[in-house]
């Protein structure tokens, strides 16, 4: 006799299962673990996210086989979710799915016909895409997930390295709120013209990244004399599996200056010195930035990448 499905809320005692199944889909879909529990422990304290209503956990013989969850921070008629299942499970997967989106055209109910779900699914997902494509999701964008390795000092980048403009100053972040909020301002204005970007305040942004546990000595603005500041990196090394960039960006009038180029040795030379084997970042792969171009020119390379999935909510599903 198959085991009874059970599918409640997620809630904070169940981040270690959670974090174990998030484990489970990363060794079959890049062949080893990346999950960290804290991740995992934010996503469920998200202001933003009511565990009661935004949360599911399915359950098969006791086992957690299926998780999903769905949050709302980035501007009106755009719902955001996480959906993550073990092979062999679709009637788990599609009851989460059905779920997801139920919540989703609640929360976006008056945000007019251009209203969506968007969830991200490694390329090669454990959830069986004709349940995505047979109820009218389609894939939007794809993202690569590039590494690096990085030596035990100072690391140089392979391959031409430009010079930065004359005059170009790094600082951090470490001491002055000040500097925290130009960071924001400076990711703001570098990543407006982005795919998927979302305007956010000060406060809302911090809470998006879990930005009150970041250390501000590994955020760095660069300026130029007559200028002031121009480009911000945002990194964290609070991930097990490597160092990690969340933002690089450089203002749209010096981009191709070697501004970036900077920023990018610079955070390799800080991880190398903190012991960091690996630097990670995700790029969107129609950047047009050139954003891509620049990761490969300094020895980056793809780890997998990442489709993202839009569904329309309409009113009466």
């Amino acid at each position: 006799m198959t085991d009874k499905l059970t599918v409640r809320p997620a809630g904070p005692g169940d981040a270690s299962d959670i974090c174990g199944l998030l484990n489970a889909v990363d060794v079959i879909e890049i062949g080893r673990p990346e999950t960290d529990l804290g991740t995992v422990e934010a996503d469920l304290n998200h202001p933003e996210v009511d565990l009661a209503t935004d949360s599911w956990v399915a359950l098969q013989g006791g086992r957690l086989v299926a998780y999903a969850l769905v949050w709302a921070d980035s501007g009106p008629g755009r719902i955001d979710g996480d959906h993550y299942v073990l092979p062999g499970h679709g009637d788990a997967a599609l009851r989460l799915l059905r779920l997801m989106e139920a919540r989703a055209r609640a929360m976006a109910a008056g945000a007019g016909p251009g209203a969506r779900l968007r969830i991200q699914l490694n390329a090669k997902p454990t959830l069986d895409l004709t349940l995505l494509t047979g109820r009218g999701y389609r894939s939007v964008r794809r993202y690569q997930v590039m590494t690096r390795p990085l030596a035990p000092a100072a690391d140089p980048a392979p391959g031409p390295a430009p010079a930065p403009p004359e005059g170009l100053t790094l600082r951090d972040c470490a001491a002055d709120e000040a500097d925290r909020r130009r960071a924001h301002a400076l990711v703001e204005e570098t990543f407006a013209a982005h795919f998927g970007h979302a305007h956010r305040t000060y406060e809302a942004w911090l809470d998006h990244l879990d930005a009150r546990a970041l250390d501000w000595s590994l955020v760095w603005i660069a300026s130029l004399p007559g200028r002031g500041d121009v480009a911000v990196l945002l990194s964290r090394d609070d991930r097990t599996s490597m160092g990690w960039i969340s933002h690089l960006g450089v203002t749209a009038d010096l981009r191709g200056r070697g501004i970036g180029g900077h920023l990018l040795r610079h955070g390799f030379a800080v991880y190398a010195a903190r012991g960091r084997d690996t630097l990670g970042l995700g790029v969107d792969v129609l950047n047009e930035s050139g954003a891509l171009a620049l990761y490969e020119a300094h020895g980056m390379g793809l780890h997998y990448a990442v489709d993202t999935w839009e569904l329309p909510l309409h009113s009466q599903g």
